[in-house]
């Protein structure tokens, strides 16, 4: 593969692939392209390989085969001219414990190369930005988690990174630390810039994400907006059934053929998910089905389609197993 022409890509990879040692499979094979100031997520289940990809792309890990170009660098040919182009955020807190939360960012800019009064500028101009003013000369050690995060993802693009790269951003943050982070990310966004991050979060990469690679056991499974993922279940209506009948394929069965609109229906560890064309009547149209066939419900619940419900489309199981 040659280094991509077209401008508007700014990620682009070919037959990615990375084994670890012990013959194990870590990525296999992703071909993928990252279009310039989008949100591009990486979603899928804790070892599926998004940590994985991320770290190939960031010159962190070594693919065993195949190219990745990052903002037009062959990221295995040119690591060092490949880091000025990337932010990237870790799984870990990586902030400097010896440093005040502006230190963090000064430092950051001058080892980026900015000069003193730049540095100065920059740092304070993102404090502000990022909600961590009154903290400056706070020991990076008295944040929260959700304050360090925020602190990491400014040091990140202290230098303009033409990408930025998140690995599991809200990871352990309590709900209301990670909508800060969200509204942050968004603003970045809004500034033009290109985001790519890994999640296993469906609400996060339905908020956040412009396009999605669904991943699991190093394989891309799909790849869209989040829209038309959804759109692809082929159904408006989802319906999570508790029961405990020993049978639940049989009794999905029954279900799939005596509900109106029916277009699938599954079992599930709880009981079974139905899905549905149209949410009128189809309640108390279950419960007939059920006492006709002697099943015993414990709980219904009606949603729309979501990204879970795509996952499990896909390979059969739940996105938090």
């Amino acid at each position: 593969m040659t280094t991509s022409t077209n401008p508007d890509e700014v990620i682009v990879t070919e037959n990615l692939t990375k084994v670890y040692p012990g013959d194990i499979l870590a990525v296999d094979g992703l071909d993928l392209s990252v279009h310039r100031g989008e949100i591009f997520g990486l979603l899928g289940p804790n070892g599926a390989g998004k940590s994985t990809t991320a770290g190939m792309l960031t010159t962190r890990v070594l693919p065993t085969s195949g190219r990745a170009i990052v903002g037009g660098v062959d990221v295995v040919a040119h690591p060092a001219q490949a880091k000025r182009l990337i932010g990237v955020v870790p799984q870990s807190n990586t902030l400097d414990r010896a440093l005040t939360v502006y230190e963090n960012l000064y430092f950051h800019g001058r080892f980026f190369g900015m000069s003193t009064k730049q540095s100065k500028v920059e740092s304070l101009r993102l404090l502000e930005q990022f909600r961590l003013s009154e903290r400056a000369s706070a020991p990076v050690l008295a944040l929260s988690g959700g304050m360090a995060q925020r602190l990491m993802v400014a040091r990140a693009v202290m230098h303009r990174p033409s990408i930025l790269f998140l690995d599991e951003p809200t990871a352990g943050l309590d709900p209301q630390s990670r909508i800060a982070l969200w509204e942050i990310l968004s603003e970045l966004h809004d500034e033009g810039q290109t985001i790519l991050l890994t999640t296993h979060y469906m609400e996060e990469a339905d908020q956040l994400c412009h396009r999605l690679a669904i991943i699991d056991h190093g394989r891309m499974l799909a790849l869209d907006t989040p829209e038309r993922l959804k759109a692809s279940v082929g159904a408006d209506t989802i319906v999570t059934i508790s029961t405990d009948t020993p049978d639940r394929e049989a009794f999905a069965a029954r279900l799939r053929s005596a509900i109106p609109g029916a277009t699938g229906a599954v079992p599930i560890e709880t009981g079974v998910r139905l899905e549905v064309q149209g949410s009128h009547g189809v309640l108390p149209a279950v419960v007939a089905v059920a006492d006709e066939a002697g099943v015993a419900i414990s709980d219904l619940r009606l949603d729309e389609p979501s990204l879970e419900t795509v996952f499990i489309n896909l390979t059969g199981k739940d996105l938090r197993e």
